[in-house]
Formats: C-alpha cells, sequence, structure tokens
C-alpha cells in the first residue's frame, strides 16, 4: 500500500477491516494516546497506529499522518455508530470536510460524480495533509498538522450535531492559539523567538477574537474550558505544553501556568510530569525523523516554519493574487494603508473577510481556511503590499 499513490485506501481496508476500528475495548482516551504515541500530535507521525504492517516501502511521516487521520475518523465514526458499514463511513468523512474548512468552491470543483468516494476522500486527505497537496515533500507544513486532531474532534461535534461544527471547530482553534499564547507569556526567559510568536498572536488578535490580557492569570480567566470533554481537555493541555517545552525542563513560572491550567481544565496535575517525562524521550528518539524537533523549542520551529511558507505560497501564487486583488480596491487600499499605520478594529475584520474570500478561489491557499490558517494571515497581510506595484499601489490610494 502506497498512501500516496491512487486507489490506496481500498488496499488499506483489505489489511485493516472494519472490526479494529471498532475497537469496542479501547476507549477515546486510550485510543487519543496511542494516536499521541506515533507523532501526530506533533505535526508528523513516525508510525502508523494499526499494529499491521502496512506497507512494504518506507512510508514518510507525511504519508503516516495520512493514514492516522484517516484511521481516527474511522475509529470515531465506528465509536457512535458501531452497526454501520465502512462505506456509510467514508459518505460521513467526505460530508464533514464538504461542510466545514473544505467547503470552498475550488475544493467542489475537484469532485466527479464519476469518482468513486474513496478517491474523492482520498483527494480530501491529500489537501488537508500539507506537503501532499499544497507542497512538495520537502516544504511540509507543520504548523497545520499539528492542529490536525482538531478535524477528529470536529468529527465527533459533526456526529452528534450537524449545524455546529463549523461554530465549534472555530471556537476550538481560538482555545488553542489562545492557550499557546498564554504559555508563552508564563515563560521567565523568552528568547528572540518566543517575543516574535507572541507579537504575531497579539497582531492576529483581532482576526482570532483572542482577548488578550496583561497577565496569563487573566487571561486564562477569560477562557471558557470547563464545558470540554475529559479528551478535549487533555489535548488542550498536551497543545499547551508542547507550546512551553523547552531545554527539556520547566522554570517555576512554567509548572505554575501548568498547575493553573490543569486547574482550571479540571484534569490531573500528574499530566504534567507524564508530558514531560514523555515528550523527552520521544523527542531524543525522533530528532532527526521529525522536524518539529530539530531545535530546542518546537513552537520555534513552527513559527519559522510558518513564515516560510507564507512566502512561498506567495511567491507561486503572485499573477493570481493580483488580478483577485485588482478587482477589490477596498482591500488593496486598507492593505497599503496597514503598511503606514494600525488599521481599526473593523478595517481589520474587512480585511480579514475579504482576504479568506479571495483564498477561497485560489486552492494553494486554502491552507488559511483549515485550522490555525488565520494566525497566518498577518503574515500574508504584511507581505502583499511588496507584490503591488508602485503605479497599482498609487491608483488605490488616490481613488
Amino acid at each position: 500500500m502506497n498512501p500516496s499513490a491512487k486507489g490506496w485506501i481500498p488496499k488499506f481496508l483489505t489489511i485493516v477491516d472494519k472490526q479494529q476500528h471498532i475497537a469496542s475495548s479501547c476507549s477515546s482516551l486510550e485510543f487519543y494516546k496511542k494516536l499521541k504515541a506515533t507523532g501526530f500530535l506533533y505535526g508528523n507521525s513516525s508510525e502508523a497506529i494499526t499494529d499491521k504492517p502496512l506497507s512494504q516501502i518506507n512510508l514518510t511521516s507525511s504519508e503516516f499522518t495520512k493514514v492516522n487521520l484517516f484511521q481516527s475518523l474511522l475509529f470515531t465514526f465506528f465509536k457512535k455508530n458501531p452497526n454501520k458499514n465502512i462505506n456509510t463511513a467514508i459518505d460521513h468523512i467526505i460530508s464533514f470536510y464538504k461542510k466545514t474548512n473544505h467547503n470552498k468552491a475550488s475544493f467542489l470543483d475537484k469532485f466527479s460524480i464519476a469518482k468513486k468516494p474513496t478517491d474523492n476522500l482520498e483527494q480530501i486527505l491529500a489537501d488537508r495533509i500539507s506537503g501532499t497537496s499544497f507542497f512538495n515533500k520537502k516544504d511540509n507544513s507543520i504548523f497545520t498538522n499539528t492542529l490536525l486532531f482538531v478535524d477528529v474532534l470536529s468529527f465527533i461535534k459533526f456526529l452528534t450535531t450537524t449545524n455546529d461544527c463549523e461554530i465549534y471547530m472555530e471556537n476550538l482553534e481560538r482555545d488553542l492559539i489562545s492557550l499557546s499564547f498564554f504559555a508563552l507569556k508564563s515563560k521567565l526567559d523568552k528568547d528572540n523567538s518566543d517575543e516574535q510568536i507572541i507579537r504575531q498572536i497579539e497582531t492576529s488578535s483581532v482576526y482570532l477574537n483572542i482577548q488578550i490580557k496583561e497577565t496569563t492569570a487573566l487571561g486564562l480567566e477569560t477562557l471558557q474550558l470547563t464545558d470540554y470533554s475529559d479528551l478535549e481537555k487533555e489535548y488542550l493541555f498536551d497543545i499547551s505544553f508542547l507550546a512551553i517545552w523547552n531545554d527539556k525542563k520547566l522554570d517555576q513560572s512554567e509548572h505554575n501556568f501548568l498547575l493553573q491550567l490543569a486547574n482550571k481544565l479540571q484534569v490531573s496535575t500528574s499530566l504534567i510530569k507524564e508530558n514531560l517525562e514523555y515528550i523527552t524521550v520521544f523527542s531524543e528518539k525522533y530528532s532527526k525523523k521529525i522536524k518539529l524537533f530539530e531545535y530546542q523549542n518546537p513552537l520555534n520551529q513552527i513559527y519559522k516554519e510558518s513564515t516560510t511558507t507564507v512566502k512561498l505560497l506567495i511567491e507561486r501564487n503572485k499573477k493570481r493574487l493580483l488580478l483577485e486583488l485588482s478587482e477589490s480596491g477596498e482591500l488593496v487600499k486598507l492593505l497599503i494603508q496597514s503598511t503606514k499605520k494600525e488599521l481599526t478594529k473593523d478595517e481589520k475584520n474587512k480585511v480579514k473577510d475579504q482576504l479568506l474570500d479571495i483564498c477561497k478561489t485560489i486552492p494553494s491557499l486554502t491552507i488559511f481556511l483549515i485550522p490555525g490558517g488565520t494566525l497566518l494571515l498577518p503574515i500574508l497581510i504584511k507581505f502583499i503590499p511588496s507584490l503591488l506595484p508602485s503605479a497599482f499601489n498609487e491608483n488605490k490610494l488616490d481613488s
């Protein structure tokens, strides 16, 4: 089985049958811990979650991640619908992606009535796993892949209340980014990369509807986290720990933040020690295999990689982007003004909405529409004015 070749899903289903996906003896939290052990939460999987060998070829981390996402969605479906069949599960997964982060015209154009559902799902997963469609394999987007489990949690919501899953996804994304921000703010010794990420999130706060507070304690008070399930709480805690982890240790301030967060989430403080031991061993084992652990602080690597990704996307889509911008005089005017003065909240919201509309029309830019993608918008906004010809700038400002 080759997860990068057409027809991999039917082959996968001959190796791992429905009974293994039902896994009635395995709770959602137990499955989550197995998934975490593969590296899925860190943006790239080092192995597949299934115990059975999947392929005679050496799979890339992106291919393992794609398989693990598919298996996680199947597990989620059959946990709620044990008596349904595989075809029904696949139909529901496709419906979920059409309704949520891939419900865009450019994405739906790829669907064909003549295609089998498994073909359509393979295309969806290829687009969702950055590095198989948006970029070549060496340009893997760690940033968006670290939030892939948001898809799984949102799919649970979709299976329960279809109409609320998009709002749920937005709220969960906001809480994850807020917690990462408060985690970074809690550090006593912040390096340049930490400060850059903090500034980026502060810049993004209007677009993400995040309430930035002067102190971590006040920031945590603004978040409504108690209504989350045990599974959601553990995931929120794990991502927050990933944001704060550095140098294989925690200083007192970082430890205090995690204690406050554990209390806020109403989870056991033993998760602090459990995460520290786990991520230290995992990072040492896969420091060369998983890109996220090439540097001491994973979040710093995410920041560096996301900036490079946005620059690359702008360069590759320059002509199409300029064409779309030429039809939006107000947006261009606001973008140019943003280089000279701070935009108002209403102006920033206009920029966000109009830019996201443009991203919907350009397949490669749909990365800004998936979980976490909104955080990259300030980088996009920063670099767009430099693309515009000077005559273009003058005309728009004079209009």
